[in-house]
């Protein structure tokens, strides 16, 4: 058995690899803008060489994909906590999801603005994002029937309301609005669209 030269760095597993290029990917994103995240940068910057990352991601698009599903998987799991912790009527669940909301929003922070921004740039990335942001209304909808009933809530307007979400959260991360601020004006508007 041969030892491993010395300052040599070990070799990553494929997943390890993947989530280091993302959290690389990230920090680019955080320090120089969206516009700057090319998989030949990205390469650059992890010390790799780019036939690595176009094995991971394929392209531009399927690496912000995979940044954006990465966002959606800890906005998901950040809601199923809330809403388990939840008290079983209206303003308990509507106080776990906005809560919830806003803290995944500052947690994800300025770069997933970028990748949301790049999201729109192909009709993939679009659909990906709408696909997401129906599944969430969807989690949420079904959370809020069990305390109000089905026939309460109208999901185009739910879906408003997350729009509404979105714009709180950019506020957020811009220092336009803190969070607290943010958060009871997301359960005045998701109170309004439920209670009708």
């Amino acid at each position: 058995m041969t030892k491993a030269k010395e300052g040599a760095r070990p070799r990553l597993s494929k997943a390890d690899r993947r989530a280091q290029l993302l959290s690389v990917a990230r920090e680019m994103i955080r320090a120089e803008g969206a516009d700057a995240l090319t998989l030949g940068a990205l390469a650059d910057r992890a010390g790799i060489t780019k036939p690595v990352v176009y094995e991971h991601f394929g392209d531009r698009s399927g690496l912000f994909a995979a940044l954006y599903r990465q966002f959606d998987e800890r906005q998901d799991a950040s809601l199923e906590t809330a809403l388990a912790n939840a008290r079983p009527d209206i303003e308990g669940v509507v106080d776990v999801i906005a809560t919830s909301y806003v803290a995944c929003a500052r947690a994800e922070g300025v770069e997933m603005a970028g990748v949301v921004a790049a999201l729109h740039g192909t009709p993939v990335l679009a659909r990906i994002r709408q696909e997401s942001v129906g599944a969430y209304v969807e989690r949420c909808r079904a959370a809020l029937a069990r305390v109000v009933g089905a026939e309460s809530i109208d999901p185009i307007a739910l879906e408003a309301a997350f729009a509404s979400a979105d714009v709180l959260a950019s506020a957020v991360l811009a220092s336009r609005i803190d969070e607290g601020d943010a958060h009871e004006t997301l359960v005045r508007i998701l109170l309004a669209s439920i209670l009708r």
